[in-house]
C-alpha cells in the first residue's frame, strides 16, 4: 500500500516537474488534445504518436498518450511495459486517474485504453460526474494528451476525432493509405468543416515521394472540399525503426541519432511552433483541455 502511495506521489511529481523554459506552464491554460489517426491500419500510427509524445517530453511538455485503438490497442507493447490497471477501470469508477495512468519512457505517461469506451453510453449521472472530475486532473498536470485512435472511420474513433482540439492523419505513399486518407478527411470536415487536420506521411522512401502525396492530399481537399489541410511532417523509411519494434522500445530512444529520430523531433518542433504562433493570435491552442474533450465525447454517445 505504501508503494502504490509512493508510486502516485511519483507520478504527480514528474508530471508538475517536467518543465522548461520553451513550454509557458501556466496552471490556467488547459491541456492540448491531439488526436492521431489513419484512414487504415498498418501505416505505423501508434509507433509515431509514442515517439512524438517522447520528443515532445523531451522538449519539456508534460505529456500523457491515452491509447483508445480498440482494435489493436498495443502502447504497451512498443513500450515494453504492461499495464495493471486501464481506462476501463476508471470508467466503471473502480479507480482513480493515478492509478490507471502508467509511466513511459522520459516522464511521458500512457493510459491503455482496453475496451473501455464502449461502456461510456451506460453510465449514469454520479459515474460521468465522478469520469469527468478524475479526468479533468490531467489539465493540471500535464501540457499535450496525444489520443491514439483506431483506423478507419468507425463511429468510435470519429467521435474521438471530433472532440479533439486537432488531428494528426498519419498515411503512406501506398495508394490505398492514400485513398483512405482522403475518406477519413472527408468524414471529418463533413461534420466539423473548422476541424484542424495535419498531415503526417510515414514510410516514404524520398522528400520527393512525400512532397506527391502531400499534393496528391492537399488538391482533391481544396478542389473538391474546398478545405485545406495543414502539414506536419513526415518520416523517411529507416531500418531503425523496425529493429526498435522487434526489442518493443520507441526508436528515438534506441537510436536517437537515425534520420527517423531526427524527423520526428522537427515534428515537436513544429508543433510548438504552431503554439506561440496561435498564442501571437489570441486563439486558444490549448482548446478546452482534457475536461472540455470527454464533455464533446460524452456528447457523441447522447449523455
Amino acid at each position: 500500500m505504501n508503494d502504490q502511495a509512493e508510486k502516485l506521489r511519483n507520478i504527480v511529481k514528474n508530471l508538475k516537474e517536467n518543465n522548461n523554459s520553451e513550454v509557458n506552464a501556466e496552471s490556467k491554460k488547459a491541456a492540448r488534445v491531439i488526436a492521431v489517426t489513419s484512414g487504415k491500419g498498418g501505416v505505423g500510427k501508434t509507433n509515431i504518436t509514442v515517439n512524438l509524445g517522447i520528443a515532445l517530453s523531451k522538449r519539456g511538455l508534460r505529456v500523457v498518450i491515452l491509447d483508445v485503438d480498440l482494435g489493436l490497442a498495443n502502447i504497451d507493447i512498443l513500450l515494453g511495459k504492461s499495464t495493471r490497471y486501464t481506462l476501463v477501470e476508471l470508467i466503471r469508477g473502480e479507480r482513480n486517474i493515478f492509478e490507471v495512468l502508467a509511466d513511459g519512457p522520459d516522464n511521458v505517461k500512457f493510459i491503455s485504453g482496453g475496451s473501455g469506451v464502449d461502456e461510456l453510453a451506460q453510465l449514469d449521472k454520479s459515474q460521468i460526474d465522478n469520469l469527468v472530475s478524475n479526468i479533468a486532473l490531467l489539465d493540471k498536470l500535464c501540457d499535450v494528451i496525444l489520443i491514439d485512435t483506431g483506423a478507419g472511420i468507425s463511429n468510435s474513433v470519429i467521435s474521438f476525432l471530433m472532440a479533439a482540439d486537432e488531428v494528426l492523419l498519419v498515411t503512406t505513399p501506398e495508394p490505398t493509405a492514400i485513398t483512405d486518407g482522403y475518406a477519413m478527411i472527408k468524414t471529418i470536415i463533413r461534420k466539423d468543416r473548422h476541424k484542424i487536420v495535419k498531415v503526417i506521411v510515414n514510410k516514404a522512401d524520398s522528400i520527393r515521394e512525400v512532397e506527391d502525396v502531400l499534393d496528391k492530399l492537399f488538391m482533391v481537399s481544396e478542389r473538391f472540399l474546398s478545405f485545406e489541410l495543414e502539414k506536419m511532417g513526415y518520416i523517411l523509411n529507416d531500418e531503425c525503426v523496425s529493429k526498435a519494434v522487434k526489442q518493443q522500445k520507441p526508436f528515438s530512444l534506441v537510436y536517437p541519432k537515425s534520420h527517423a529520430t531526427y524527423q520526428i523531433t522537427q515534428m515537436a518542433a513544429t508543433l510548438l511552433h504552431d503554439d506561440s504562433n496561435s498564442d501571437e493570435d489570441n486563439t486558444n491552442v490549448h482548446g478546452k483541455g482534457i475536461r472540455g474533450f470527454f464533455s464533446r465525447l460524452l456528447g457523441s454517445y447522447g449523455i
